[in-house]
């Protein structure tokens, strides 16, 4: 028997349901997010893994990541995001396994 691999991050947002109301239920997909310097400090976490509601957009994980972690509030007007490497607007609709990165400003001199 083999064991299936398990996820790396830690899950916030997940639905715990009863099994017979599933198909009343939206269907959720799962995305990473990263978190890079100063949003790492604020956040405590390099990595998590954030379940959403299908047709979720990078503001949706961002107001969720937001309750979750009301610290990131210090960087939230400065910061990036990148959604699979690439940098992306709040109103990117995000999909099953993707990867959303937050990047807060960078200074230097």
């Amino acid at each position: 028997m083999t064991e299936e691999p398990k996820d790396t991050c830690d899950v916030i947002g997940s639905q715990k349901t009863n099994p017979s109301r599933d198909k009343d239920l939206a269907p959720y997909i799962k995305i990473k997010v990263l978190f890079f310097a100063r949003a790492r400090d604020l956040t405590g976490s390099t990595e998590l893994c954030l379940e959403m509601p299908d047709g979720s957009t990078a503001r949706d994980c961002m107001n969720k990541l937001l309750i979750e972690f009301p610290n990131l509030r210090e960087i939230y007007n400065s910061m990036v995001l990148a959604l699979n490497e690439e940098y992306a607007p709040e109103s990117t609709i995000l999909r099953n396994k993707d990867e959303l990165a937050i990047i807060p400003p960078i200074s230097g001199g």
